[in-house]
């Protein structure tokens, strides 16, 4: 299976729904970005969206892969799409994350808007709500995107894909670990703890305690999303 994960906005969690959301629970698919500029400035060993022709290349010899599109890079990522007439094809989804903010839902608009006119079939393009707050009402929070739906009916809409927003995302973003892999991680922090003497080390034993609890109930929030958003 090869999904696209995309949004004219930034800003709306991609990264994260691809390595955490998608990736996993596809074999262990691979994560590959298209980014010009990392978050911190810098250039970074990626491909780029005008090299769509070597990524279509390499798509073509995959089973499974997750294409992380960058903001900055998405409307060429689309124009390159319209030139490679019937490439969308080699994707079987386009997954459109979103958050509650103004600006990104009217980007989320205009992303599915600028697949459905490329021809991409609405039963691919598929909506996750991200960064929802637990005490958030999705209906409410993206009423506007679900009225889009009613009246265009150009995407899929599951309104249980809801990611809650969650403090693991911050503190392993920077992690070689996915959330996955810290849940499946069978080291009993506790003892480390108690056999630690140096309080930094304690101090960083308690964190992954901590973290590993949050891992619990992400993955298994994760879990019942990516089975509502692909089924």
């Amino acid at each position: 299976m090869k999904i696209a994960v995309i949004n004219f906005s930034g800003n709306v969690g991609k990264s994260t729904v691809a390595r955490h959301l998608l990736a996993p629970r596809m074999n262990g698919a691979p994560v590959i970005p298209v980014e010009s500029i990392n978050s911190d400035g810098t250039e970074d060993e990626t491909i780029r969206g005008r090299q769509f022709g070597e990524l279509q290349e390499a798509l073509l010899l995959m089973e499974d892969a997750v294409v992380d599109i960058g903001a900055s890079n998405v409307e060429d990522f689309v124009g390159l799409m319209k030139q490679y007439k019937g490439s969308h094809e080699d994707f079987d989804y386009f997954v459109v994350p979103t958050v509650p903010k103004n600006k990104q839902q009217r980007d989320t608009i205009s992303t599915i808007d600028a697949l459905a006119e490329i021809g991409v079939p609405a039963k691919k393009i598929r909506l996750v709500f991200n960064m929802v707050e637990l005490d958030e009402n999705p209906e409410r929070v993206f009423a506007g995107l679900i009225e889009y739906h009613t009246a265009a009916k150009n995407f899929t809409l599951r309104r249980d894909a809801v990611i809650h927003t969650n403090d693991i995302y911050a503190k392993i973003k920077h992690a070689e670990q996915g959330i996955t892999d810290i849940l499946n991680d069978p080291t009993d922090y506790k003892e480390k703890i108690k056999a630690a003497t140096d309080p930094e080390e304690k101090l960083h034993y308690a964190q992954m305690v901590g973290i590993k609890r949050l891992a619990a109930g992400v993955v298994e929030e994760l879990d019942a999303v990516f089975k509502t958003l692909l089924k």
